[in-house]
């Protein structure tokens, strides 16, 4: 419980055996319920989260057999969520991008009723944007013809 509320926290992946076991293993203990959804990886992947899922009760094993890319991952874990009545829901990426030190700061607007939604940003502030490159590729349905 974090603040009277029950948190999950999705984890969408898809080929993530170099990240999943510590994404899994950083997650903070006041989340109730943890969702690591494998999106029909051909790596490592499902085995590794099935190992987790011995040592750490909280985790739920959501394998998908047909990839259906990021959305599809995170609405199957919402899905599971919903039916195991949890308050509130984050997600957090199975490579590790996202630091979970700092899931409190995400969830505290919700759960004190400030917000109904809440997003992380790596663009604000400049030392963040360190290793990302200087450039974007414009999609294509905004590219001139």
């Amino acid at each position: 419980m974090y603040k009277n509320k029950k948190i999950g926290v999705v984890i969408p992946a898809h080929n993530e055996e170099r990240f999943i076991g510590t994404v899994i293993d950083t997650i903070p203990d006041f989340i109730d319920k943890i969702y690591a959804v494998n999106d029909a990886s051909t790596d490592k992947t499902i085995e590794i989260i099935f190992v987790k899922a011995t040592q750490n009760k909280k985790l739920v094993v959501i394998n998908r057999e047909t990839n259906g890319g990021v959305g599809a991952a995170i609405i199957s874990g919402h899905t599971r969520a919903l039916h195991d009545d949890m308050d509130v829901l984050a997600v957090m990426a199975g490579d590790g991008q996202m630091d979970p030190a700092v899931l409190n700061n995400i969830l505290d607007p919700i759960v004190e009723g400030k917000a109904d939604y809440a997003k992380g940003d790596r663009l604000s502030r400049q030392e963040h944007r360190i290793e990302m490159p200087p450039w974007m590729v414009t999609p294509r349905y905004l590219q001139k013809s």
